[in-house]
This record gives structure tokens, C-alpha cells and sequence, in this order.
């Protein structure tokens, strides 16, 4: 089950994801079609994409955040080149980049290692990584987040009434806030891969799973309600979910290097993920979750591409509360109500996010105010408005081997790292 301990911090334990070897009866050329078809849109889509400041052409390099003394900066980058070499000498990932950063910019950011064994080019900004399931958040929630803001979706609504073909036994009950908070009552996951041959078997499965609790009164980390979040933004907004992030969040923030199916001109930029047991091969440019596969490369759980230099621009924006470089993307009250726990009875999750809780990826460190998520692969952002500061991790640690677990301790010990040495680095209370 994905992901394992260190994407699982605030509930039970799942058990290892399991692995098989491709099997013969999958109809590759319904998942060809489908890429192909999603593929074509984004063909439409992306061009017609804000670059940064509104201009076309090249992404804009990144400034630096004012008002953070040489010292401090100094500080954070020695503190963070020190867990990250640490990091890649214990053989916790053959690669990382590692950006902090506040509203304003970066304040340090720092690659270790190589992408691969086989390719020893030293990670960049613009290093592409797969963010697994940093895609339920930058992609799904932050979707689901601007409909909310512009009253398309209502959070305390039966999600029934976005999706009626969820007709599973007990799907009447949850409400959309549930999902995103994983308390809806639903598993946490579905071998969809081995028990689906196309993208339309894999949808009227998870469609049909009941729940195996009652919503609202347990936390479970659930792939399935996320992607049945996915499908709700492509029902609510009449688009498919590859464009939509692309048309309404990432170009209008200046992101024009996230996406879903990367396109094979950025294949030597990838990071290689897994030497993957089910698909007999090491993968590079296309998704390394298997139920996100069988979805053709495109799902609510999973399946996005980014870099640095992006995720960069989407943490701003979130500190910014939802505006960046004059463009609002967001409504201020939403991302609010999104970033804060929503029932400490069952958990301390937000919507979509993670909140701290001393037992997780964002360390001991961290303010009450924080938010973030993990991705299986490797990667983590965390965000937090009262200290002004944002941690990214991208690393490919599932390469060769999903198996390596190091990446959780390297997670929190970058956060402690950096939190410690911010003591004072930057004003908080400034809105822009």
C-alpha cells in the first residue's frame, strides 16, 4: 500500500504496498489512447498558460527574499547542505534539492548528490521530480480549494451531489470536507492496478468500494477518496484534471514546469524513480504509483511532475495567501480555512494537509500554524505562515527501491535544522 511509515505519521502503520509483475491481460493500448487523448489537451492548454509577471517565453528565474540578514542565509544554506550530504553518504536517495524560502523568495537552496547511479548529473532547480502524492494537494486540493473560493463546490455538501455514480453503500453520507480530510470512512487502498485492465475499470471500482467505517469518526489516509476528488473537479468544472491545474492554478502562479505525463523533451531532466517489479523496468518520466498508471498517468492521488524552481512559486503563493506577483489565484479566506485543523476528535489534519503534530515530517520545530504534505517518492513541502518559512524536499529516494525508509528521519531532521536556525530570520506579519 502506498505510501508506507513516513507518508503515514498521524495514523496506523499500512502495510508495505504490494508488488507483482506486469500482467499480460492489461490492455496497454486503452492506457495508450488515454495518455494520448490527455496529452492532446495539454498541447492546448499549456501554451496558452500566464508565464511569470504575465509575460511569455522563458520561466523567470527566482528572487531572493528580502529582509533575511547574509548570516541567517549562510545559516539556513550550512544547516541544510549538512543534512542533505549527511543524507546522500548514509544512502538515504542517490539525489535531492532542498529549497527555504519565505513569502518573498529563497533564502537557500542547496542539490546533493546525482540522479542516478547511472547519471551522475547533480540535482537543479530545474530538476523534474515525481511528487506522488504531493499531487494531492498541490494539484487535487488546491483544485478543489478554488471552486470552494468561488462557490462551485460547497465543503459541508454529500459529494453524492457532484458525483451521483458514486453509488457505493455509504457514499450518501460523506460530505466533501470529509474526503479531504481522510474521514470519510473509505479504505486506504486498492490494488486498482491488478484488479483493473483500463482507466473505466479502475474508475467503476474505486466508485464502488463501500466505506468500511462510519464517515467522520476515524482517520484514514485514503488514495481512493482522492481520487474520487479528481473526478470531482472534472465533473464540477466540465474539464479534464491534467488541464485544469495547468488553466487555473499553475500558469496563472508563473508554474510552467508542473504537470501531469511529462513530455519526452524533459525526460533527461527527470530524476529516475524505482527499478519497479511490476513493470520490469527502472522508471523515468512516467509515474511511479501504480493505480496512478493504470489511471493512464493522470489521478487525484497521484501523478503530477515538478521542480524546484515551482513548487518554489506555489509555496509563495500559499504564505501569500493566495496571491503572487499581482495574480490572485486564490481566495484568502479559503486557503484560511483549508490550512487549519478541521476535528482534533479524529485527527490533526487540515484539508489536504497535514498539520504538525510532533510525530511527523515537519519535526519538532515548526508553529501550531504549519502545513504540508509527503509524496512516496521522496518529496515534501511544508509551509508555515506565522515564522514566514517554507521546507521543500524533492528527493528520488524509491530509487533503486521503494524498500530504502530513510527519507522519514531526513524529512524532520532538514525541518528541526532549518526552524532552529530561523529564530527571528524574517518578518511574519506582513501581508502582500
Amino acid at each position: 500500500m502506498r505510501p508506507p511509515l513516513a507518508q503515514h505519521p498521524t495514523g496506523p502503520a499500512p502495510h508495505p504496498r504490494p508488488v507483482a509483475r506486469l500482467d499480460r491481460s492489461w490492455k496497454l493500448h486503452h492506457v495508450g489512447k488515454r495518455r494520448a487523448a490527455i496529452a492532446a489537451t495539454l498541447a492546448l492548454v499549456l501554451p496558452a498558460c500566464h508565464r511569470p509577471g504575465g509575460a511569455r517565453g522563458a520561466t523567470a528565474p527566482l528572487s531572493p527574499a528580502a529582509a533575511v540578514a547574509p548570516s541567517i542565509r549562510q545559516a539556513v544554506l550550512d544547516s541544510v547542505r549538512a543534512v542533505l550530504d549527511r543524507a546522500v553518504a548514509e544512502g538515504a536517495f542517490p539525489g535531492a534539492y532542498a529549497v527555504i524560502g519565505t513569502r518573498d523568495g529563497i533564502v537557500a537552496e542547496y542539490g546533493a548528490g546525482r540522479l542516478d547511479s547511472a547519471d551522475a548529473t547533480r540535482p537543479t532547480a530545474r530538476t523534474v521530480w515525481d511528487l506522488a502524492s504531493l499531487t494531492k494537494v498541490v494539484n487535487t486540493t488546491s483544485a478543489v480549494l478554488q471552486l470552494v473560493g468561488r462557490g462551485r463546490v460547497a465543503l459541508d455538501t454529500p459529494v453524492v451531489r457532484y458525483l451521483p455514480d458514486w453509488t457505493a453503500p455509504g457514499a450518501e453520507r460523506v460530505t466533501v470536507r470529509q474526503l479531504l480530510s481522510h474521514h470519510a470512512g473509505l479504505p486506504a487502498w486498492r490494488a486498482l492496478y491488478k484488479e483493473a485492465d483500463t482507466p473505466d475499470d479502475a474508475a467503476r471500482l474505486v466508485l464502488a468500494t463501500p466505506l468500511d467505517t462510519v464517515p467522520g469518526v476515524r482517520f484514514v489516509y485514503s488514495d481512493l477518496g482522492f481520487i474520487l476528488l479528481g473526478r470531482l473537479v472534472e465533473r464540477v468544472s466540465g474539464e479534464a484534471l491534467a488541464a485544469y491545474g495547468p488553466s487555473h492554478v499553475f500558469g496563472p502562479a508563473g508554474m510552467r514546469e508542473t504537470r501531469f505525463l511529462p513530455p519526452s523533451s524533459w525526460r533527461a531532466r527527470v530524476a529516475p524513480t524505482e527499478q519497479d517489479p511490476w513493470r520490469q523496468r527502472k522508471l523515468r518520466g512516467e509515474v511511479h504509483d501504480e493505480n496512478a498508471a493504470r489511471f493512464g498517468g493522470v489521478a487525484g492521488h497521484a501523478g503530477l511532475f515538478s521542480t524546484a524552481h515551482d513548487l518554489t512559486r506555489f509555496a509563495r503563493l500559499y504564505l501569500n495567501h493566495g496571491a503572487l506577483d499581482g495574480v490572485r489565484v486564490f481566495d484568502s479566506a479559503t486557503v484560511a480555512a483549508f490550512t487549519r485543523v478541521q476535528d482534533t476528535t479524529v485527527s490533526r489534519r487540515a484539508l489536504g494537509w497535514e498539520t504538525p503534530t510532533g510525530r511527523n515530517s515537519a519535526g519538532q520545530r515548526l508553529s501550531s500554524l504549519a502545513f504540508g504534505h509527503t509524496g512516496f517518492t521522496g518529496t515534501s513541502l511544508w509551509m508555515d505562515p506565522q515564522r514566514n518559512l517554507f521546507v521543500l524536499l524533492l528527493t528520488n529516494r524509491v530509487n533503486p527501491t521503494r524498500q530504502n525508509l530513510r527519507i522519514s528521519a531526513v524529512r524532520s531532521s532538514l525541518a528541526d535544522a532549518v526552524a532552529s536556525t530561523w529564530q527571528g530570520g524574517a518578518p511574519s506579519g506582513r501581508d502582500r
